[in-house]
């Protein structure tokens, strides 16, 4: 919801904020052409990576993540354990339901995925800023660590 802008500075930050939405969403989708993701569905991209980020859990948390029903969350898990990308093991205190987690095979699939997406931007970066313009990249980087982290 935009706000009434009172003065000039308002619309420069208006301004800057709208410049830096749109800018993000290419540096994503720059990043995602050099994935190979294969055939996987957005749900399941989304369910390996909540996963990654927040480890492991049962079917009725990743549903609950994800705001799904345990049933279609249930079929996204069994496609992506059929294709060896995440394990269950027995829940701890609860034999009834199960714990899953990302494969080491998966795993290695993600560092390698994480590997190609640095070595992009640092070929990006190299070759297109100068030095002083990648120190400027630096102040920048802890920036947006600050806006991310409001």
């Amino acid at each position: 919801m935009r706000r009434d802008i009172n003065d000039s500075a308002d619309a420069a930050t208006l301004s800057l904020a709208s410049e830096l939405r749109v800018l993000i969403g290419k540096l994503k989708r720059r990043l995602r052409e050099q994935a190979n993701v294969g055939d996987l569905t957005p749900s399941q991209i989304a369910v390996l990576r909540h996963l990654d980020r927040e480890g492991p859990m049962t079917v009725t948390a990743l549903a609950r993540a994800e705001g799904v029903r345990s049933q279609s969350m249930g079929a996204t898990v069994a496609t992506l354990e059929a294709a060896g990308f995440v394990g269950g093991s027995p829940h701890p205190t609860d034999g009834r339901q199960t714990i899953l987690s990302l494969t080491a095979a998966f795993q290695e699939k993600l560092a390698a995925g994480r590997a190609v997406h640095d070595d992009w931007l640092f070929r990006a970066i190299r070759t297109t800023l100068a030095p002083n313009e990648q120190q400027d990249l630096a102040r920048a980087i802890a920036l947006l660590r600050r806006l991310a982290d409001c």
